[in-house]
C-alpha cells in the first residue's frame, strides 16, 4: 500500500519552505497574493520554455543562472574559486588581480565542471513501490526499489544527448520523484572580480550582515553546432538557452518579493530532538575546536607567502565555512530551544499515537540515537582529524593512480598535489589533530594501530610527525616524480601508505558498518515517524527536506534585530566597502582603483542617489546549494545573486526562524558596477537584457 499524503498542503508559516517546482501551482495563490505577477506555468512548465530553464546545478553543490542568448551564466565568486585557483599562478594571480577574458578565445576551460539543466521532475513513487508488499523485510523493499528506480531511469536517459537522471526519496521515503538532467561539460571561465571583491570581507564577515561582498564569478556554457552537450572542443560554439534571465536594474526596496529559485543542499527539519542535540551540544563543538586549529596554522603560514596564500586560499576557504556555520547553528538552537521544542513536541506525539501503528516509534528512535552516539562520534572525529592529513590522502591517490598502469595519469596526480601543498602547514596540522584524538577519542573507538605506532614513540605525536614527514617518499617531490607506475605501485609499506590504509580499514571495519546499520534502522523508522507527524497535523504545510534538487523558496526583503536594541536594515551600499576599507589587512584591501572611483563619485549608470547598492537580505528560506542561486523579483527578473545566510539564522537546516532567518544576496548592481568599471567588460553587459524599470 502507498501512503498517500499532500506534499504542500496546509498553511505556510511566514515564509518558511522549499518547494518542489512541479508542485508549485499548489503554493501560487500565496506567491501571488506577496506580490507574484507571473504563473505556475512561468516558473515550471514542460510544454514551453519557463525560468527553470534558466537555472542550472553549477558542478555538484552550487547553482547558477543563464544572463545572455549567449550562454553566459553567473555563479558566486566562491563557487567558481576553485576553477579561479586553478588557473591562477605567482604570474598570473587571478585570485588577486581578478580575471576577465575580453574576447572568446580569451576564455578559459575547465576539465571536469559541469552544469545540468533540470529537463523534467516526476512523481515516481507508485513505479518505484510497484510490486512491494507489507510482508517483505526492508532489504527487499531496498532491492526493489533500486531495481524499479534503474528502469525508470535506464529509460529516461536512453535519447542520450547528455542525460542523466537520478530517482530521490523524500520524506523518508514516503515518497520517490526522479529528476531529468541534461549535463554540459565545456564551461569555460570569462569573468571574475579580484578576491578583495569577490571575497571581500573573507572568513570575518562569512555568514554576517552587513555584507559587502561582490561574490560571483562569470562562465559560458558551450555547445556542438546543434545545441547539445560535447567535450571540450575548438568547434564548440556558444550554449544557446531556451530561456534566459533579464536583468532588473531599477532598484529593489524593503518589503518587495523576492524568489530563489536553486538546489539546496541539505535540511533536517524533521528529525527528533535527540539527533538535534548531538548536533548542537557534541559534533558541532569538537569539529569547530579541529577546524580552528587546521584554520589558524594555515593562516599563520598564508600571511607570510604570497605563493601559500595562493595555494592554500580554495582549501582554507573550504574549511572556514563550515567552521564558521556550525557556530551560528549552535547559537541559534540553543535561543530558540529547539532541544526542549521538540521534546514537548514528541511527548504530545507519543499521547496521541498510544495504540496506534505509530506507538513506541519516538522511545525506539531515542534508544537507536543513543547507540548510535559513541561510533558516529568517533566517524566524524576521524573525518576531521586522520582523514584531512593532506600527505596522506596524496598517497593513496598516487598509489591508485600508479596501479592503474597510467605514468601521464600518474604525473597528472603527482603534478596537482604539489601544486598547492605546503609540508610545514600539514606537519603543523598533523600534530594538531593527532594530539587531540588522542586525547579526545576512547581507545575503544580508534584504531589499535594508532596507539601501538604512538607507543613506539614515546606517546610523542611530535616524533610520530617528524619520522612520517621526513622518511615518506610521497614528501619528497623529486624523490617520487623520478619513479615510474612500477615504483610508486611498491611503496605499499612508506608511511604515509601505511597510516592512510590502517585507519581506513579500521574504520570500515569497525565503525562504518556500525553506524550504517543503526542509521539504517533511525531511517526506516523514521518514514513512519514522518508520515505520523502528517496524520497528527493534517493542518501543517510540510515540505521535503533539501537534497540538492530544484526547489522555489519564495519571501520578502526584511531587515531584522540579531539583539536588544539594535535593527539591522535590508541593504548595505558601497559606503560600507570604504569603511571597512584597510590596505593593511588582506581581507579588506580593496583595489586602487575601486578607491579612486569613489573619491571621484562617478558611478556610471549604477549610481543611484549618490551611492552603489551592494547586497540585500531577504526572507527566503535556502541552504548550502543556494549558493548562486537567481534572486527574482515579482515579474521573474533577476535582482541579485543569493551567497549565504546571516549568521544567527543558520539553524535554519533544522528549524527556520522567521525572526532571524535571512539570506543574503548581491544586488545585481554592484554586479554590473564592477563587470564595467573595475574590470573594463562592457563587452559582457552588452551581452545582457537590462531593464531600469
Amino acid at each position: 500500500m502507498i501512503f498517500a499524503l499532500s506534499l504542500i498542503s496546509g498553511t505556510a508559516v511566514a515564509d518558511e519552505g522549499m518547494w518542489l517546482p512541479s508542485l508549485i501551482s499548489e503554493r501560487i495563490e500565496d506567491m501571488q497574493a506577496k506580490g507574484f505577477e507571473l504563473s505556475a506555468e512561468d516558473i515550471y512548465s514542460i510544454n514551453q520554455a519557463s525560468l527553470k530553464d534558466a537555472v542550472v546545478l553549477f558542478g555538484r553543490g552550487c547553482t547558477g543562472e543563464l544572463i545572455s542568448p549567449e550562454g553566459l551564466l553567473i555563479t558566486n565568486h566562491h563557487c567558481g574559486y576553485a576553477q579561479i585557483q586553478q588557473h591562477s599562478s605567482v604570474e598570473h594571480d587571478y585570485l588577486r588581480d581578478g580575471f576577465w577574458a575580453m574576447t572568446r578565445d580569451e576564455e578559459l576551460p575547465n576539465p571536469g565542471l559541469t552544469v545540468s539543466f533540470l529537463e523534467y521532475m516526476e512523481d515516481v513513487t507508485e513505479q518505484v513501490l510497484d510490486g512491494y508488499e507489507s510482508v517483505m523485510t526492508e532489504e527487499e523493499r531496498t532491492e526493489l526499489i533500486e531495481t524499479n528506480a534503474g528502469r525508470l531511469i535506464e529509460k529516461a536517459v536512453e535519447a542520450g544527448d547528455g542525460l542523466r537522471a537520478s530517482v530521490e526519496s523524500l520524506f523518508y521515503g514516503n515518497r520517490y520523484y526522479m529528476f531529468v538532467y541534461r549535463e554540459y561539460s565545456d564551461v569555460r571561465l570569462v569573468g571574475a572580480p579580484p578576491s578583495s571583491i569577490g571575497k571581500f570581507g573573507g572568513d570575518t564577515d562569512n555568514w554576517m550582515w552587513p555584507r559587502h561582498t561582490g561574490d560571483f564569478s562569470i562562465f559560458r556554457i558551450y555547445a556542438d553546432k546543434d545545441n547539445n552537450p560535447a567535450p571540450y572542443s575548438e568547434d564548440n560554439v556558444p550554449y544557446r538557452p531556451k530561456r534566459y534571465f533579464h536583468i532588473a536594474a531599477g532598484g529593489v526596496e524593503e518589503g518587495e518579493f523576492t524568489f530563489v529559485y536553486g538546489f539546496p543542499g541539505s535540511t533536517r527539519e524533521y528529525i527528533m530532538s535527540e539527533g538535534v542535540r548531538y548536533i548542537s551540544d557534541i559534533a558541532n563543538p569538537f569539529k569547530i575546536n579541529l577546524r580552528t586549529m587546521r584554520l589558524d596554522i594555515q593562516k599563520k603560514y598564508m600571511d607570510s607567502d604570497q605563493a601559500v596564500r595562493i595555494q592554500y586560499s580554495s582549501k582554507n576557504a573550504g574549511v572556514s565555512n563550515a567552521w564558521k556555520k556550525w557556530q551560528g547553528e549552535m547559537k541559534g538552537i540553543v535561543r530558540l530551544g529547539t532541544v526542549a521544542r521538540k521534546q514537548a513536541f514528541e511527548s504530545r506525539f507519543m499521547d496521541w499515537a498510544e495504540g496506534t501503528e505509530y506507538d513506541g516509534i519516538v522511545p525506539a528512535l531515542d534508544s537507536l540515537y543513543g547507540v548510535l552516539e559513541p561510533y558516529n562520534y568517533a566517524l566524524e572525529y576521524y573525518n576531521e582529524s586522520a582523514r584531512t592529513v593532506e600527505l596522506v590522502q596524496f598517497a593513496a591517490r598516487a598509489l591508485s593512480a600508479a596501479e592503474s598502469g597510467s605514468d601521464s595519469v600518474l604525473k597528472a596526480v603527482e603534478a596537482a598535489f604539489y601544486k598547492d601543498y605546503c609540508l610545514p602547514i600539514d606537519k603543523e596540522c598533523f600534530v594538531a589533530v593527532m594530539n587531540a584524538y588522542k586525547d579526545d577519542v576512547p581507545v575503544d573507538f580508534r584504531p589499535e594501530y594508532f596507539d601501538s605506532t604512538l607507543a613506539v614513540y614515546g606517546g610523542s605525536v611530535e616524533k610520530w610527525a617528524d619520522d612520517l614527514f621526513s622518511t615518506s617518499v610521497f614528501a619528497d617531490r623529486a624523490a617520487l616524480e623520478a619513479l615510474d607506475c612500477a615504483g610508486v605501485a611498491a611503496l605499499k609499506d612508506d608511511p604515509a601508505v601505511v597510516f592512510g590504509r590502517e585507519f581506513s580499514a579500521w574504520i570500515g571495519e569497525n565503525l562504518r558498518p556500525a553506524v550504517a546499520r543503526v542509521n539504517s534502522e533511525i531511517t526506516l523508522l523514521n518514514r513512519d515517524y514522518m508520515r505520523g507527524q502528517m496524520e497528527f497535523q493534517p493542518d501543517r504545510t510540510f515540505y521535503p527536506d533539501a537534497n540538492l534538487t530544484l526547489r522555489v523558496a519564495y519571501g520578502h526583503i526584511k531587515g531584522y534585530a540579531p539583539s536588544d536594541g539594535v535593527y539591522y536594515l535590508p541593504f548595505s551600499t558601497i559606503e560600507g566597502i570604504m569603511e571597512k576599507d584597510n590596505p593593511d589587512i588582506f581581507d579588506y584591501n580593496i583595489p586602487q582603483r575601486f578607491r579612486d572611483i569613489v573619491a571621484s563619485g562617478d558611478y556610471g549608470r549604477w549610481g543611484h542617489d549618490g551611492k552603489v547598492p551592494v547586497c540585500f537580505i531577504a526572507t527566503n528560506h535556502t541552504s548550502g546549494g543556494n549558493s548562486g542561486s537567481p534572486v527574482i523579483d515579482s515579474r521573474g527578473r533577476l535582482i541579485g545573486i543569493n551567497f549565504d545566510r546571516v549568521w544567527e539564522g543558520t539553524m535554519s537546516d533544522i528549524e527556520f526562524d522567521p525572526d532571524f532567518c535571512r539570506n543574503i544576496s548581491l544586488d545585481i548592481r554592484y554586479v554590473l558596477f564592477v563587470i564595467d568599471m573595475i574590470g573594463d567588460a562592457d563587452h559582457l553587459i552588452e551581452e545582457m537584457t537590462i531593464e531600469t524599470e
